[in-house]
């Protein structure tokens, strides 16, 4: 029974990050298409709260289910499809947390936008640029992951 219900958290924390990750990086896409700033200000805030809530939670107990599983069934850490997961999970974290702070800057520059009348400012522009590339590399990683999860490959 213990097996089952880490398995099932762990499974879980999985979802819930990849789409969590999918859904903020859909709705800051579809916000900022319009280049309003109220409606990305007001976006900009359900991501980080979304951000903080979900993923954040998610982000800190995916290793702790994964450890406890893995202690439960018996793999070693030093699998290499643990390790590269490991590995990936790290990677990910590199471009997550400097996301946070840029969704977190985007959303006061679109506030000061909203609140003083005037277009987004170019600051705003750049730091959505490398927001959006900083979501491949993640998304892309966390995907890996699920797969390694999912196919245990031997290497």
């Amino acid at each position: 029974m213990t097996y089952e219900i880490l398995l099932f958290a762990h499974v879980i924390g999985a979802c819930v990050l990849l789409g969590t990750g999918a859904g903020i990086a859909f709705f800051m896409v579809i916000s900022n298409l319009s280049r309003d700033p109220a409606l990305i200000a007001h976006v900009a805030g359900i991501v980080v709260l979304a951000d903080t809530v979900f993923t954040a939670t998610a982000a800190v107990l995916q290793p702790v289910t994964g450890w406890l599983l893995a202690r439960e069934v018996g793999w070693p850490l030093t699998e290499g499809w643990i390790l590269a997961s490991l590995g990936l999970y790290v990677f990910v974290g590199m471009f997550w947390l400097p996301v946070v702070w840029i969704q977190i800057r985007l959303r006061r520059l679109a506030e000061e936008a909203r609140d003083s009348g005037t277009e987004l400012p170019e600051e705003y522009r750049r730091l959505y640029r490398v927001w959006f590339a900083f979501g491949f590399p993640a998304f892309g990683a966390v995907t890996a992951i699920v797969w390694l999860m999912l196919t245990k490959p031997s290497f």
